[in-house]
């Protein structure tokens, strides 16, 4: 058998982030180190589902958005 490897729960996950933010750190430091864990949590979800776009869809749909 392979070794696998184990990803750390979300737990330990947000553990690790709040150990490593400053003594000073506020609620809204925290806060955003949760949510960017989150994005990147979905972002990697949406990467194995294959829900994909590529760059020039994408500037497209930019253009149509900023265009209004």
């Amino acid at each position: 058998m392979g070794d696998t490897l184990l990803m750390p729960t979300v737990k330990e996950q947000v553990l690790q982030v709040v150990q490593r933010l400053p003594d000073d750190a506020d609620f809204r430091d925290v806060n955003e180190e949760i949510a960017l864990l989150a994005a990147v949590s979905e972002a990697e979800d949406d990467i194995k589902e294959g829900r994909l776009i590529d760059n020039r869809e994408m500037k497209s749909r930019l253009e149509d958005w900023l265009d209004g």
